[in-house]
């Protein structure tokens, strides 16, 4: 059983006449946080079990509800 890789393509940014470096970075991490890459690699590092998902999901769900009110 291997993993499966839900990403295709590589992130890409390109850099425009006089764009500084600092700048690129700064849009590069803006591109991955978009594409949210970072918390799909963070989740499939290790492996969850179903009902531990379910508990976080509720846990989620609660704080979220608190946060309303």
């Amino acid at each position: 059983m291997g993993r499966e890789v839900l990403y295709e393509m590589a992130t890409v940014v390109r850099k425009k006449p006089g764009e500084s470096d600092d700048k690129l970075i700064a849009k590069f991490r803006k591109k991955v946080q978009a594409e949210q890459l970072l918390t799909e690699i963070k989740e499939l590092e290790y492996y969850e079990k179903p009902s531990v998902k379910k508990k976080k999901q509720k846990a989620e769900l609660r704080r979220r509800r608190v946060k309303r009110y």
